[in-house]
C-alpha cells in the first residue's frame, strides 16, 4: 500500500520524505490557506520535494472552467494531479481531462456509486472520506470495503485513496481490505511508527548498554 501525506506544510513534507516511505502528497484549499504563501510557489516547492504525485484541488464549479483551471495547475510541475470534487460538472471535466492524459483524483467521495461513476469517467484516483463518514455515525471503512471488489470486478485501473483518516486503525483496515493508498496527516503518520512497548524496549536497551559500558570501563582501569 502506498502512503501519501495529507498536508501542504513544507517542513512536514520534507521530514516525512526523509523517512523514505512517502509515495505522494494530497493538498486541498484549506491546507494551502494555512501556509500563508503564494499558492503556485508553494505547490512548486512541494512538487520539488515529493517523489510522487501531488494532488492539487480545482475550485471552479463548471466543467469548462474546471478544465482550464486543471491545465494551469498541471503547468506548475509534471507530478501535479488535479483534485476534482464528485459532481456532474466534475464528471464532465474528468472525462475531458482524462482524454487529454491529465490524471484526476476525484475527491469528496461518500458512496460506491459516486466512486463507480468517477472511475467510468476516467479518474485515476478516487478519495473516499472515511473519517467524515464516521463523524456522522456511519461506517467509513465499509465504503472502502465495497469499493475494492467493485473496482476489481470490472478491471478499473482507478486507485483508491483512503482519505480523511483519523487514526492508525483506519490505515490497518485499509491495508487489510486491499486499498491502494492511504493519505494521512503528519501527526497520524507519526502514530504509525510509535508503540509504548517499543519505547520501553529502546529505553531498557540503552540503560543496559550503559551498564555494559560502565563494566568495560572498570575492567580497563
Amino acid at each position: 500500500m502506498k502512503i501519501f501525506l495529507d498536508t501542504a506544510n513544507l517542513d512536514q513534507i520534507k521530514e516525512a520524505v526523509s523517512w523514505g516511505i512517502i509515495d505522494g502528497v494530497t493538498t486541498n484549499p484549506t491546507l494551502c490557506s494555512r501556509e500563508k504563501e503564494n499558492f503556485n510557489d508553494l505547490i512548486k516547492k512541494i512538487c520539488d520535494v515529493v517523489p510522487g504525485p501531488v494532488s492539487v484541488e480545482c475550485v471552479e464549479s463548471h466543467a469548462e472552467e474546471i478544465v482550464k483551471e486543471a491545465r494551469k495547475h498541471c503547468e506548475i510541475a509534471e507530478n501535479v494531479i488535479v483534485k476534482i470534487p464528485i459532481c456532474v460538472e466534475g464528471l464532465k471535466a474528468t472525462r475531458r481531462l482524462s482524454d487529454e492524459g491529465i490524471h484526476v483524483n476525484t475527491t469528496l467521495v461518500f458512496s460506491p456509486t459516486q466512486a463507480l461513476l468517477a472511475a467510468k469517467a476516467g479518474s485515476r484516483y478516487v478519495s473516499p472520506f472515511v473519517g467524515r463518514l464516521d463523524d456522522i455515525s456511519s461506517d467509513g471503512m465499509a465504503l472502502v470495503e465495497q469499493l475494492v471488489p467493485i473496482f476489481n470486478n470490472y478491471g478499473f485501473e482507478t486507485e483508491i485513496i483512503v482519505a480523511s483518516i483519523r487514526h492508525p486503525m483506519h490505515v490497518v483496515e485499509a491495508a487489510l481490505m486491499g486499498a491502494d493508498i492511504a493519505t494521512l496527516p503528519f501527526n497520524s503518520l507519526e502514530k504509525l511508527v510509535k508503540h509504548p512497548l517499543t519505547d520501553r524496549g529502546i529505553e531498557r536497551f540503552l540503560d543496559d548498554w550503559e551498564k555494559v559500558k560502565k563494566a568495560m570501563s572498570q575492567k580497563e582501569k
